[in-house]
């Protein structure tokens, strides 16, 4: 652990790295390239991944920002994109959960950005506006480059008290101009790459706020860039979260002593772990897509009841009055088919309909499988 007497300052005049001991990363190299090819090779039976998946955007989204000290939940997030905040959520609650919508979306953005332009700063820049829109940190110059100093530390405290100063705002445009060549460069492994190229941007901290999400949303994007993954659906925050004290200690190892090595190997373990457990989920919401479809099909006898489960796998909690539109079929249709599957146990009732609210219904199956344990 750092202690807070001497800060660890930015490695200015040291990237990329020449030192980094590839005899050491080898044995983890063919195993973290066999584990993702593996979830992408799941992805390929999944009719429709960004339905099917949609609520592990979600939790990645939660985990992400769990890492920079938001409190939601995958449930909370998904209560409130379905009904709007409630008179019980206090002010900070709210803030939290708008946060991890904005990663989901700045996620999403970043993918649509990615059919016209490569992976770059430009690309970076539009995707920190549209995860600021709106939060806090919206008045700290979303979309734009820091001007001003910043360090991580206790909130609260000076410099002096700062676990690690990032690149002098003067640095910031060259040392990421550096970071996109290096980033768009053609090096000896694209997962040692990934790994320096993370560990780098989140050295610089070229932003005033969301660095740290930011930064991660970078795993997913450059492996769909680089031919990987067909979709960016890969997530790694569920590990970094779990590990967050060893995350933070290997960047900083890199600042402080120049070990990338260190960092490469934690990453590459990262990525091997996370991949076998999204597999283990994809492999979950696969075999429970696959059951249900067969079970709503006899339930309802309705030409329709796979494009009903297909809204109930989009979007898990929801409002009935919202299902109709989201569903897409005949109004006397859905209902129908939400009175069956509701009394048949599919679904719960997580808020009964009073007046003119509509009832707020719950597919805790799936979201017990995102959130790996019973919560619903």
């Amino acid at each position: 652990m750092n202690d807070h007497s001497s800060p660890v300052a930015y490695h200015l005049g040291r990237f990329p790295p020449t030192n980094v001991d590839w005899q050491r990363l080898l044995p983890l190299l063919g195993p973290a390239h066999a584990a993702i090819a593996r979830y992408e090779g799941l992805l390929h039976a999944v009719p429709n991944p960004n339905v099917l998946l949609s609520p592990l955007s979600v939790q990645e989204a939660v985990l992400s920002s769990r890492i920079e000290g938001t409190q939601a939940t995958l449930g909370e997030v998904l209560e409130f994109e379905a009904e709007g905040p409630s008179s019980e959520e206090s002010a900070t609650k709210i803030a939290d959960i708008k946060e991890v919508l904005n990663y989901r979306e700045a996620l999403h953005e970043a993918t649509r950005l990615m059919a016209e332009l490569p992976l770059s700063q430009r690309l970076i820049k539009e995707v920190h506006a549209v995860l600021m829109r709106g939060v806090r940190g919206q008045n700290k110059a979303p979309g734009e480059y820091r001007r001003v100093a910043n360090w991580i530390g206790p909130a609260g405290q000076g410099i002096e008290r700062a676990r690690f100063i990032p690149c002098g705002a003067e640095h910031v445009p060259d040392a990421m101009s550096a970071w996109e060549k290096y980033l768009n460069g053609t090096e000896p492994d694209l997962l040692v790459q990934l790994a320096v190229a993370h560990a780098e941007f989140e050295a610089i901290h070229p932003f005033l706020d969301g660095n740290g999400r930011l930064g991660r949303l970078l795993v997913p994007l450059f492996l769909f860039g680089k031919g990987c993954l067909t979709n960016p659906n890969f997530y790694v925050s569920e590990f970094l979260e779990a590990h967050r004290e060893e995350y933070y200690d290997r960047l900083l190892a890199v600042s402080r002593t120049g070990d990338w090595t260190g960092w490469c190997e934690f990453f590459l373990h990262a990525l091997i772990a996370q991949a076998k457990s999204n597999v283990t989920k994809a492999e979950d919401i696969l075999n429970l897509y696959k059951i249900k479809k067969d079970w709503i099909t006899a339930a309802t006898k309705s030409q329709y009841a796979v494009k009903a489960l297909d809204a109930m796998f989009a979007r898990p909690i929801f409002r009935t009055s919202d299902f109709v539109a989201a569903a897409g079929i005949p109004s006397p249709t859905a209902n129908r088919i939400l009175r069956i599957v509701k009394k048949k146990g599919l679904l719960k009732e997580l808020r009964a309909a009073s007046g003119q609210r509509a009832a707020v219904l719950v597919f805790s199956e799936l979201l017990n499988v995102a959130e790996g344990r019973d919560v619903f």
